[in-house]
C-alpha cells in the first residue's frame, strides 16, 4: 500500500474541494492499494475520501486475497447476483452525500459513467484524477526504482532462455513458450504485456503476432517482453541473429543501435522528453531510414507498462531525476526486415541507469 502518494492525492483533492475519488483502472487501484487483480467483466474500485477511510471494492471471490495484501483499510465484497453499484452507493452515502466526486476519464467505461451518476445526481463529476496520478507516477522513489531494477533482473533472465531456444526451425510461438514455461519455473507469475516473438520478416511489424513461422539461417529475431515482479514491470527489446548475418542487416542493426546509445548518453535532468525523440530520430533520418521509424521513442514505466510521459517529438515536459521510461528506437522496413532495441532507466542526477543490462551488440547465435 502506498500511503505517501494516497496522501499527496488528498493533499490535491482539498485544494480541488473534492469530496471522494474514484480509482477504477485495476493497475492504478494496485499503485495505491497494493492489491493487483484482473476483475475482467466485474467491479474493482477503489474510493479514497477526503475526510473518511478509503476502501477497497471488489468481487466476492476477491475479498480474502485483498484482505492479505498490504492494503490495512477496509475491504468490500458483491456476490455476482447482487447489484455493486447499488452496495457502493450504500458504502458511499453511510458518510454523506459527496458534493464533488473526481473519476479517472482516460479510463471509466461511459457505461458505468453513467451508472454512477444517476446514484449522486446532485454530485459534481467534473473533476479528472487522471493527470494527479500521472504526475504521482512520474517521480519513483528509491523503493519503485530498486523493484523496477528487480524486475529487469528478470526480463535480462527471460531474454537469455529465449536466445538459448533459437535454433533452425524453431517456431515463434515454441521459443516464445519456453520463455514463459522456464519464468513460471522459477516464480514469475506473469508477464508485464504479451510476449513478442518475431523472425525475419515478420519484425518487420513492431507490434506483430508471434506464430508458426520458424527461424531461418540469416534471420534476425526480435524478443520484445518483460515480467511482472513485486508489483512493478519491466520491458526490454533486443533483436539476434542467427548465423551471420547479411551486410544489410548489420547495416540497420548498426543505425538502431547508435540511436539508442545516443538517446541513451542524452537523457539527463533539463532536457525535454521531445528532445530525446529527436535525437534518436535525428540519427536515423540520417541514415535514410526516417519514414521506417514509425512510433514514439518511448513511455514511462512502473506498475504498469505503459505510464506517462511519452518520449514523442513536441513533448516539452521537462526530464527530472526520478523519471522512468523506455528508449526504444527502430527501423521496420516492410518484407525486409525489422529492428528495435530498448531499455527502461531511471533517470539520475547526471545521467540515467539502464533497468536490463543484456548486451546490445549484435548477437550472432550459431
Amino acid at each position: 500500500m502506498n500511503q505517501e502518494k494516497m496522501n499527496e492525492l488528498k493533499k490535491w483533492m482539498a485544494n480541488e474541494n473534492i469530496d471522494l475519488t474514484y480509482i477504477s483502472d485495476p493497475g492504478h487501484i494496485a499503485y495505491f492499494s497494493g492489491y493487483k487483480s484482473d476483475p475482467h467483466e466485474r467491479v474493482l474500485a477503489l474510493f479514497i475520501s477526503l475526510n473518511h477511510d478509503p476502501f477497497l471494492f471488489t468481487p466476492a471471490l476477491e475479498v480474502e486475497d485483498a484482505e492479505k495484501s498490504s492494503w490495512s483499510y477496509p475491504v468490500y465484497g458483491y456476490l455476482d447476483s447482487e447489484n455493486p453499484w447499488e452496495k457502493i452507493a450504500q458504502l458511499i452515502k453511510k458518510n454523506g452525500n459527496p458534493s464533488k466526486i473526481a473519476t479517472e476519464k482516460d479510463s471509466l467505461t461511459v457505461s458505468r459513467f453513467d451508472i454512477l451518476t444517476n446514484y449522486f445526481s446532485n454530485s459534481d463529476f467534473s473533476a479528472s484524477v487522471t493527470p494527479i496520478i500521472e504526475k504521482l507516477q512520474l517521480l519513483k522513489t528509491p523503493s519503485e526504482v530498486t523493484k523496477l531494477m528487480e524486475a529487469g533482473d528478470w526480463a535480462d533472465v527471460a531474454l537469455e532462455i529465449g536466445f538459448k531456444a533459437i535454433k533452425e526451425g524453431a517456431k515463434e510461438q515454441e521459443i516464445l513458450a519456453e520463455i514463459e514455461y522456464q519464468l513460471k519455473r522459477q516464480g514469475i507469475r506473469s508477464m508485464s504485456f504479451d510476449t513478442l516473438v518475431l523472425t525475419g520478416k515478420n519484425a518487420a511489424s513492431p507490434h506483430g503476432n508471434p506464430g508458426n513461422t520458424a527461424v531461418a539461417k540469416q534471420d534476425l529475431v526480435l524478443f520484445d517482453l518483460g515480467v511482472v515482479y513485486n508489483g512493478y514491470c519491466s520491458d526490454v527489446t533486443r533483436t539476434v541473429a542467427y548465423k551471420e548475418p547479411t551486410d544489410f542487416q548489420k547495416e540497420i542493426y548498426s543505425i538502431v543501435l547508435e540511436a539508442q546509445l545516443k538517446a541513451m548518453d542524452a537523457v539527463k535532468p533539463g532536457v525535454t522528453a521531445g528532445e530525446l525523440d529527436d535525437v534518436a530520430r535525428g540519427v536515423i533520418s540520417g541514415y535514410g531510414y526516417g519514414d521506417y521509424f514509425n512510433h514514439r521513442l518511448g513511455h514511462g514505466i512502473g506498475t504498469t507498462v505503459h505510464e506517462y510521459p511519452s518520449l514523442v517529438t513536441g513533448n516539452d515536459l521537462v526530464i527530472e531525476e526520478g523519471m522512468c521510461f523506455s528508449i526504444e528506437p527502430g527501423i521496420y522496413i516492410p518484407g525486409k526486415v525489422g529492428v528495435r532495441i530498448e531499455d527502461c532507466l531511471h533517470v539520475t542526477k547526471n545521467g540515467c541507469e539502464a533497468f536490463t543490462k543484456t548486451s546490445k551488440e549484435l548477437i550472432i547465435i550459431e
